[in-house]
């Protein structure tokens, strides 16, 4: 899935402001969703809807910023909010008719064939993970700024009751350390059995990051037959086995940089609103509990860990290519790769991808200057980096 946005608009002063931004997911799933589906029908794409909720959670904090100054924008606002609660409610769809499987509670594709009828196509890909990265924490002077909107959106909620049994709790009652407020189409117990699986290390959580697509695979391929033709997912954490895209599908197994990064992003934001209230087992299994702060670092410790030298010297970037590992002129260069190996962390894909492997930097600045009581403290503050004036929310 590929997912492009762009907004060309004026600001208060009339100055025009161009922002634009691009997600993708290539064919991580089982057809290619650049063809016709060969069952007929269409699909309902579990990252396709994560992914705009999360769109328009960031048009909801973009349109509070210019309320607070130009009250035109508050239905802007508002409209954004709206979007948010259909968007949840498509994700909450309860039974066989839904995304999501409640025996599982994993995230899966839903093929509605032409008859009417549905079924789950139950591939562990990533995208199955995206829904807890649809989540923005709200601070109480936020709210406080634009208070015809909030009555707005609780007006809305009270129209939706069904919807409160999924979606995170906020509002009176629910308000989490230091008042803030959460946006989020999962509740909490969704949110823990997401990181259950996530946090797997026979499932997603690799040595170097969350993988693509969860081990899982390995001995238990996903295959389906349609149109007299065989469709199988199989994990690969290198390169990928299908045609796609020209053999370009390399979402079976990889670390993606990226990715990973809007993960920790969602677990950085609902460490905000917990603090050390909320806790889980990491690795899964492992007993060692952790708050979502601890989580985050260890996934960016697990990324920082691609490309720094281990205890022998060796960085798994380079996996067996000696001239890089040990060669004096060459040892000390590192290249930002396109993306990396499930298993061991070594090189894949084109070797200049600094726009996005190269944020491994930030998260080193970020975790290697903040801890979290520090984070708890700073709030949605401590979530932004800035470098030269611009500012990045992580």
């Amino acid at each position: 899935m590929n997912f492009t946005w762009w907004i060309n608009r004026k600001d208060r002063f009339g100055k025009n402001v161009f922002e634009g931004g691009f997600l993708g997911l290539d064919n991580i799933g089982v057809f290619d969703r650049s063809a016709p589906l060969p069952t007929g029908g269409y699909l309902e794409q579990a990252d396709g809807t994560a992914w705009m909720a999360l769109f328009t959670q960031n048009m909801i904090g973009l349109a509070g910023e210019l309320a607070v100054e130009d009250p035109g924008y508050e239905d802007m606002l508002v409209k954004f909010m709206g979007h948010s609660l259909y968007i949840a409610a498509a994700l909450k769809k309860p039974g066989q008719d839904g995304m999501r499987d409640e025996d599982d509670g994993f995230y899966y594709d839903l093929l509605r064939l032409p008859d009417g009828s549905s079924t789950r196509l139950k591939v562990r890909p990533m995208f199955g993970l995206l829904p807890l990265c649809a989540v923005t924490v709200t601070e109480k002077w936020q709210r406080e700024r634009v208070p015809q909107s909030m009555a707005e959106l609780r007006a809305r909620l009270r129209q939706m009751p069904e919807l409160l049994e999924s979606i995170h709790p906020t509002g009176p009652g629910h308000w989490g350390v230091a008042e803030r407020g959460i946006i989020s189409p999962i509740n909490p117990d969704r949110l823990r059995r997401i990181l259950a699986k996530m946090l797997d290390e026979s499932e997603f959580l690799s040595a170097y990051g969350i993988r693509s697509i969860s081990n899982f695979h390995q001995q238990n391929p996903y295959v389906l037959h349609a149109g007299g033709q065989e469709y199988r997912v199989d994990y690969l954490p290198a390169e990928s086995n299908t045609g796609m895209f020209g053999g370009n599908s390399n979402w079976r197994g990889p670390i993606w940089m990226p990715v990973n990064l809007v993960i920790i992003r969602a677990l950085m934001q609902f460490y905000l609103y917990y603090g050390d209230n909320f806790k889980i087992e990491c690795p899964t299994g492992s007993g060692k509990m952790m708050n979502l702060f601890g989580v985050a670092k260890d996934i960016a410790d697990r990324l920082t860990r691609i490309l720094v030298r281990d205890e022998s010297g060796r960085r798994a970037v380079y996996g067996g290519t000696e001239k890089f590992q040990t060669d004096p002129y060459w040892r000390d260069y590192v290249l930002f790769y396109e993306y990396f190996h499930g298993d061991n962390g070594a090189e894949l894909g084109a070797s200049h991808q600094t726009g996005w492997t190269g944020v491994v930097a930030k998260l080193i600045q970020l975790f290697g200057i903040l801890d979290d009581k520090k984070a708890l403290e700073l709030g949605k503050a401590a979530t932004v980096v800035r470098e030269k004036n611009v500012a990045v929310e992580l």
